[in-house]
């Protein structure tokens, strides 16, 4: 039996990771791992942004359904305007439009401070003759998390006792 107690030679000796190989690999590691970060967090702020969106979307929605289900009866000798009389949602002849303005907050659980919303409503006249009327409803709400401003725009025409 032979039994080599020598250490083995430099060409025998196994080769291992040296220290700016680990850096290296460490490095690109960390930004493999920051860019999905990243991702998430873009991700997780698209979804608030889109679902805060959509309840503003609703707020004018819901806000040109109002002025929609107003009585407009042309027909009928309009002396005045307003709740109660034969054009709920007119306006003066004077003016030319009507604005209606509706605050509210909006529905989205949050874990912040409610998010207040303004619904801005303009009536105009587009035609006398056939009576066609353009409504406008815009909602305008800040986005939490960076301050922006943003608005959601609905519009629709309607005629007489539709």
């Amino acid at each position: 039996m032979n039994l080599n107690s020598a250490h083995p030679s430099r060409t025998h000796r196994s080769f291992g990771f040296s220290l700016i190989e680990v850096l290296i690999s460490l490095v690109a590691f960390g930004l493999v791992i920051s860019g999905l970060v990243y991702g998430y967090v873009q991700i997780n702020r698209m979804a608030e942004w889109s679902s805060m969106s959509l309840a503003a979307q609703s707020w004018a929605s819901q806000g040109l359904e109002e002025i929609k289900s107003a009585q407009w009866d042309s027909k009928m000798a309009v002396i005045a305007w307003g709740p109660g009389t034969g054009d709920e949602a007119g306006f003066s002849v004077a003016q030319g439009f009507t604005n209606y303005t509706f605050t509210n907050t909006m529905d989205v659980p949050t874990t912040g401070a409610p998010i207040p919303i303004t619904n801005f409503v303009l009536v105009t006249n587009i035609s006398v003759s056939p009576p066609i009327r353009m409504i406008r409803s815009d909602c305008v709400w800040v986005f939490p998390l960076d301050g922006t401003l943003c608005t959601n725009t609905v519009v629709s025409y309607r005629a007489p006792d539709q």
